[in-house]
């Protein structure tokens, strides 16, 4: 039986297969290359190489977008018809791959778990699930799910680092900073280009204020996680974070522009970061000129298709509209949201009902200057907003805009209730800033 490089047994016979696939691998863990289009060399050196379409179908599926599923399901028709000739481990990956074609996220990682338990080291079931654990909000697992395969790997398994860096990831996520920022220099100190474990240390900086550390940290491995790599516009958002929360408006713009409104907007998970980058301006008092506008075009040539898949993306997409003024699309929006909140499956549904749409609606109603109901909608979820996937500090979006409903409806009370929170781990000039504007309230002149 022939075994990839860390000893998992592979159906294939063929060595030419084995090697596409370990690069494809190799691509997906780096965000470097396209792992697709090595999947299909694989399959030219063996078409009845299974795996390497289930492969197709899960890197696929951590794009996030419906515009991938009719191929996502062709690979998993072709997969189906070749399970007779897969092992076991590799008909695990297909009952994964499965359960992510219908919408079923949670039991697609609890499958893929499966596979862990007997093959701790299978670096595809576990670069999946960690994805999607935070596609999920699933902080405990993005930390558990490392941790229970851990103590079987070392320095000498190949991809040995991403695994630190997920794990230094799902620390971060759980509050450990310390033991998150080790983890990830560790991880970095095997592979200086490992741009997962950059983001989790980033994450660290983020989450504890330490902003001239977190922009020293990106500019000085620049050369590491950004040439080439599809995952360096996200650490781009980080920067320009630090750059605002510093009030260096015009930098974090010139980040948006020239990393973020690029070609590479029109992956979802690019024109998220925009969106969320552009509503923080927003709320801070930039200009951010006709950028919004930009951004809900882009949203809206999408949501014909997109709209209900997944609510993280809904929301960002809320963001676009309200911020642009689109109120007919904001409203077919909500319609479609009020929809998918409705139905008993896929998970979508109660990512949907429980958190996407009231912080939907809340952002519309902030948009339109309407702060009671915007506190109204947002407040009762904002402490569950997990459930809908996205870090903390993606999440922060959603306290930032809480703070500023509160000090624009003239309630300085609640708004020092959160600030307080915010202040506890996070006492940057953001933070006083938004201390600034709520000390002024009384003498404040609302905009009617």
């Amino acid at each position: 039986m022939k075994k990839d490089l860390r000893g998992v047994p592979l159906s294939t016979r063929n060595d030419e297969a084995i090697a596409h696939f370990e690069t494809a691998l190799k691509q997906l863990q780096t965000y470097v290359g396209d792992p697709l289009a090595t999947l299909d060399a694989a399959l030219e050196a063996d078409p009845d190489f299974m795996l390497a379409h289930v492969f197709k179908v899960l890197a696929m599926a951590t794009v996030a977008e419906q515009r991938f599923v009719p191929d996502m399901r062709a690979a998993l028709e072709r997969a189906q018809s070749l399970a007779s000739h897969a092992n076991a481990r590799e008909r695990g990956l297909l009952t994964a791959a499965q359960r992510f074609v219908h919408g079923q996220w949670r039991d697609a990682c609890r499958a893929l778990d499966d596979v862990l338990v007997e093959h701790p080291r299978d670096a595809l079931a576990l670069q999946i699930a960690h994805l999607f654990d935070f596609y999920r909000g699933d902080a405990l697992n993005l930390r558990n799910r490392v941790a229970r395969v851990l103590p079987f790997w070392n320095e000498r398994t190949p991809g040995y680092s991403h695994v630190l860096g997920m794990h230094a990831f799902g620390l971060e996520e759980c509050n450990q900073y310390a033991l998150a920022e080790a983890t990830a220099r560790r991880a970095l100190a095997i592979e200086a280009r490992d741009g997962w474990a950059v983001h989790a240390a980033t994450h660290v900086f983020e989450m504890t204020g330490r902003i001239d550390d977190g922009i020293a940290w990106l500019e000085s491995r620049e050369n590491d996680w950004a040439p080439d790599n599809m995952f360096a516009p996200h650490n781009w958002w980080h920067l320009a974070l630090f750059y605002l929360d510093r009030g260096d408006t015009a930098r974090a713009l010139q980040l948006c522009d020239d990393k973020l409104l690029t070609p590479q907007a029109d992956m979802i998970l690019v024109l998220l970061d925009a969106s969320a980058l552009l509503w923080r301006l927003r709320l801070e008092g930039a200009d951010v000129g006709d950028r919004f506008e930009k951004v809900a075009d882009i949203w809206q040539s999408k949501l014909e298709l997109e709209r209900g898949f997944y609510a993280f993306n809904d929301l960002h997409a809320m963001l676009a509209f309200a911020a642009s003024g689109r109120r007919a699309q904001a409203e077919q929006l909500l319609g479609q949201m009020t929809e998918t909140a409705a139905r008993a499956e896929p998970d979508n549904a109660a990512m949907t009902r429980d958190v996407g749409l009231p912080v939907a609606r809340g952002m519309l109603a902030f948009s339109e200057d309407r702060y009671a109901d915007a506190i109204a909608a947002i407040e009762p979820v904002r402490d569950i907003a997990n459930r809908f996937g996205g870090s903390h500090a993606q999440r922060d979006i959603l306290t930032l805009t809480l703070i500023e409903a509160a000090i624009r409806n003239r309630d300085v009370a609640r708004a020092r209730h959160y600030l307080a929170e915010r202040e506890m781990t996070k006492p940057t000039a953001w933070s006083a800033r938004l201390y600034r504007r709520m000390e002024a309230v009384p003498k404040m002149t609302l905009v009617a």
